[in-house]
């Protein structure tokens, strides 16, 4: 079994690196368009059995006030989205106030809710509005949270979204990640004649925006620990070249593009370096450090075995990847001090692969074989504790959300690739896809610092 899975896994490299070299150019280009066609769409997938029940009340708005944004119905798409809550229909609601004053909490209490959100829509400065809500507690009658937030018009999603996040955490005591962002691979049509797209949206799938689109293959995208820049592969050279491109401006840089396979880029915590894969002239994979300021390379693996997909610790002293020295692919940690040696991380399955880190270091995300099928799990760093969160066939590519409470991922429904989202308690799960494309290889953005 381990060597048929090595086999597979070392033809799956190599079929990959194949087809994307035969595919014809197309176009490299920077498209900040306002909807992109893999637009995704949120489904809920499963949740908490008992739901916390809230009233998130429609905000009030001036005849100013922005009436194409409905600021409570994203907070409470939001939060329902979670799994974690249940909104009170608003044809429920005899009464809609927008301030806390106006509350009578006796009432919406005898209605079943836990908690009231209230708020209003303003002008603010010129060309802004402004956002002001407020948290009660019906139970205790307590004001958990009485909050500002200041954004143009256009923008008004983004700060509904931080609405969310601190109503998430006043409850929950999680922070919030609504108002992140995440990337993602889209492929359309059939070969030879598919289109790829490398697109940024928000953590919902709403804003789509194109960031590269071409013919040829783009696969592996990376944040850097700011959030502002993306390392990916492209494969628009017809060779195998890893670039960084910054997501404001739409500058890009290439910065590997060597003999053989240039792949997996990973930042490093300071955003200084990439750990990445290189297979050099003979074509075996191993792990590499760029510095990416003096392009200068550090070896870190030396082995005939594929050594692939590093992932950062996040103190940045020592990298996780994947390698089959073992017979079959299995994970290692390597420290990035002089002489050390790598050790193997994982032992609960014949196949382990694709490490990722949670923000505070304790748990490795990664794709397992389980009972015959690849699944998402995670392990607790320090027990070796090990648990299945996916129920798929074929799920891959985790990626942690910015407060460690979800990992999202690519998973497949009918013939199709789709992006899930689960809880790292496995309790809630959610599925954004795509009408016209496959979607795949997410990656969620850290916090905006």
């Amino acid at each position: 079994m381990h060597i048929t899975m090595k086999q597979s896994w070392r033809a799956g490299m190599a079929r990959g690196v194949a087809r994307a070299v035969a595919a014809t150019f197309w176009a490299a280009t920077l498209l900040w368009a306002a909807a992109a066609h893999a637009q995704l769409k949120i489904e809920i997938t499963s949740g908490v059995t008992d739901p916390i029940p809230m009233a998130i009340v429609p905000f009030g708005s001036t005849e100013a006030g922005d009436p194409a944004t409905d600021v409570a119905a994203i907070v409470q798409h939001d939060l329902e989205g979670s799994g974690r809550f249940r909104g009170m229909p608003r044809t429920q609601m005899s009464v809609k106030p927008t301030r806390a004053a106006d509350v009578q909490l006796g009432d919406w209490r005898a209605s079943g809710n836990d908690y009231v959100v209230v708020g209003r829509v303003s002008p603010a400065q010129p060309g802004q509005l402004a956002v002001d809500f407020e948290l009660l507690n019906a139970l205790t009658g307590q004001q958990l949270a009485n909050q500002r937030f200041v954004a143009t018009p256009a923008a008004m999603r983004d700060a509904a979204h931080k609405v969310s996040d601190v109503i998430y955490e006043k409850i929950l005591g999680v922070r919030g990640a609504f108002a992140t962002r995440i990337a993602y691979v889209s492929v359309d049509g059939t070969p030879p004649r598919q289109r790829y797209q490398l697109i940024i949206a928000d953590a919902d799938g709403e804003n789509p925006r194109v960031v590269l689109e071409s013919q040829q293959p783009v696969m592996s995208p990376a944040w850097s620990p700011d959030g502002e820049w993306l390392a990916y592969v492209s494969f628009e050279n017809k060779k195998s070249t890893i670039y960084v491109q910054q997501v404001r401006t739409g500058e890009r840089r290439q910065v590997s593009a060597r003999v053989g396979i240039n792949g997996a880029p990973s930042w490093s915590p300071d955003g200084q370096k990439l750990a990445l894969t290189l297979g050099g002239s003979n074509g075996n994979p191993d792990i590499y450090v760029l510095d990416l300021a003096t392009q200068q390379l550090t070896r870190v693996t030396d082995d005939p075995s594929i050594d692939t997909e590093p992932a950062w610790t996040p103190d940045g002293r020592a990298l996780y990847f994947t390698s089959d020295r073992a017979g079959g692919p299995q994970i290692y940690r390597i420290g990035l001090g002089p002489g050390e040696r790598p050790r193997r991380i994982t032992f609960g399955s014949t196949y382990s692969a694709r490490p990722r880190v949670s923000p505070d270091g304790t748990q490795l995300a990664m794709v397992m074989l389980d009972q015959g099928s690849y699944r998402i799990a995670v392990q607790d760093i320090a027990s070796g504790n090990l648990r299945v969160l996916s129920h798929g066939s074929l799920d891959e590519s985790p990626s942690f959300a910015p407060n460690g409470a979800m990992i999202i991922y690519s998973g497949a429904e009918q013939s199709h690739r789709v992006l899930e989202r689960v809880s790292v308690d496995a309790l809630t799960g959610q599925r954004l896809k795509s009408e016209q494309a496959d979607v795949r290889e997410p990656v969620w953005a850290p916090f905006s610092r």
